[in-house]
């Protein structure tokens, strides 16, 4: 394996000394490799729309991309220049561009990024073409793009190196548009309901709003501890404090927390809040954007992930949380003590290192009994109220919260809850989550003073939700992990 690694890096390092000894014969020749602008006149997809009036008119295009692919033939050339819009043929002529110039283009290879001017036609074989009557080097490539039809296929080295990854996968560049418009399609969708977009503090003293330990870092100036926020939550509720009764904000939050196929330290999520408002409004609320997404996304409302098809058409299934755990395991969770809950979880393999609490045991069972099944749109409803201390108690059922959770493709996308508006048992639920603290759960909530004084100050009844956008982006481009759908994710030093 050594030599092999040391053979590989060997033969880079001649490839690129190739490269850089066409770059200086490039300067030579008077070229500028790498110069400050480009007047570009048209994306690849504007002339392949407007093909037939710039045949005709033999007007002078001018594109700029990346050279895919080269083919000399004596004194002609054709290669295949890409932007971010598609890909399209270049014809160079040696007496169209001159001798000299000619013989310089034989010093420009597949990776280089060129400008050309010229007029369009179709090839013998009827392919669209630019016919040059004049060229420019925009940046010499010194690395080698990966062979053609292998391509860069190993997942590792696709994520740490996603600039070479969207050069050479389209399909990778698609997935990313498509996230961007999963974005703004939501944006849309809240201010078109009223929300404001607010930004929150990313560094907080105390941070909060869910059940994860954080990153710490300290402010030098200030000469104190600050923690990078893991959820937005109760910032945006002190702004229902002061009377911006709809507020929504896109984060970057982040969580200490190992990875996997759901989860990276740094993620995006975006959480909204209305007054006046309970978790059955955000129920309807959720389905209505699923349903606009899908249909700015999807054919007909529908897609298929990972071989299944999900419908976001039809109205979503509800299902208790106590109910849905009884129908997987056959038990009923209600009336079971930590003893029982302990063995259940011994029985599905669950490490019981992490059974921090009997809620927590629940939690950890529902994941592994319950959520893989969740395959269409579900809404999990009713809590216990240990799982969720800034969720109101239930109005008519003891020991549980109103609070739900949407499922899509067998994982959680997002958590709601009518908010706990009360700052006395605010305050209880936060000293009952310090003492599961003091007990090892390092998950537990931290008491947040300030919240509670905010609180004090009278907050409306409200609904609140956070969703997921890199779970979401999953699902609406299918893809099974989350590293393919965020640009730059966590990865260990090389």
């Amino acid at each position: 394996m050594e030599e092999s690694q040391e053979a590989r890096v060997e033969g880079f390092e001649k490839l690129r000394a190739v490269r850089v000894e066409k770059l200086e014969r490039l300067r030579a020749g008077g070229v500028r490799p790498y110069p400050y602008r480009y007047p570009v006149t048209h994306k690849v997809d504007e002339i392949v729309r407007d093909e037939t009036r710039l045949t005709e008119s033999a007007e002078v295009v001018s594109i700029a991309g990346r050279l895919m692919s080269l083919r000399e033939h004596g004194k002609t050339t054709f290669g295949h220049i890409e932007d971010k819009t598609g890909r399209i043929q270049i014809y160079l002529r040696q007496d169209a561009v001159g001798p000299e110039r000619y013989d310089l283009f034989k010093l420009i290879e597949v990776g280089d990024i060129l400008g050309v001017k010229g007029t369009v036609f179709r090839t013998k074989t009827n392919e669209i073409t630019v016919r040059a009557a004049g060229y420019e080097m925009l940046s010499k490539a010194l690395r080698t793009l990966p062979e053609k039809w292998h391509g860069l296929q190993d997942k590792e080295l696709r994520y740490r190196q996603r600039y070479v990854d969207l050069i050479v996968n389209p399909q990778v560049r698609e997935v990313f548009v498509k996230r961007s418009r999963l974005i703004e399609v939501m944006r849309q969708f809240l201010i078109g309901r009223g929300y404001l977009e607010v930004e929150t503090p990313v560094l907080q003293p105390v941070y909060g709003g869910a059940a994860a330990r954080p990153f710490v870092t300290h402010h030098n100036a200030l000469d104190m501890d600050l923690y990078l926020r893991i959820a937005d939550e109760l910032y945006l509720k002190r702004l229902l404090v002061g009377g911006l009764e709809k507020v929504f904000e896109f984060s970057k939050d982040f969580r200490n927390e190992g990875v996997d196929r759901s989860h990276n330290p740094e993620f995006t999520m975006m959480e909204c809040y209305s007054a006046y408002e309970d978790y059955t409004d955000y129920m309807n609320m959720v389905e209505e954007m699923m349903r606009s997404i899908a249909g700015e996304l999807t054919t007909g409302g529908k897609l298929t992930y990972q071989g299944r098809e999900i419908d976001f058409n039809r109205p979503w299934r509800r299902v208790a949380f106590f109910e849905a755990l009884e129908t997987a395991t056959g038990r009923d969770f209600r009336r079971m003590n930590e003893d029982e809950i302990l063995d259940t979880a011994s029985r599905l393999k669950i490490d019981l290192a992490k059974v921090k609490s009997p809620a927590r045991g629940l939690d950890l069972i529902f994941g592994e009994a319950v959520e893989p099944t969740l395959i269409e749109p579900t809404f999990v409803y009713d809590y216990p109220t240990a799982l969720s201390p800034l969720a109101k108690d239930h109005r008519s059922v003891e020991g549980l919260v109103e609070r739900f959770e949407p499922y899509i493709g067998g994982f959680e996308v997002g958590n709601a809850f009518s908010e706990l508006n009360d700052p006395i048992e605010q305050r209880k639920r936060f000293e009952e989550q310090a003492l599961a603290r003091s007990r090892g759960d390092e998950e537990a909530h931290v008491v947040d003073e300030d919240y509670l004084r905010a609180l004090e100050y009278g907050m409306p009844p409200a609904a609140g939700l956070g969703l997921g956008v890199d779970r979401l982006a999953m699902i609406f481009t299918d893809n099974r992990s989350i590293r393919d759908v965020l640009f730059f994710p966590q990865m260990r030093p090389e």
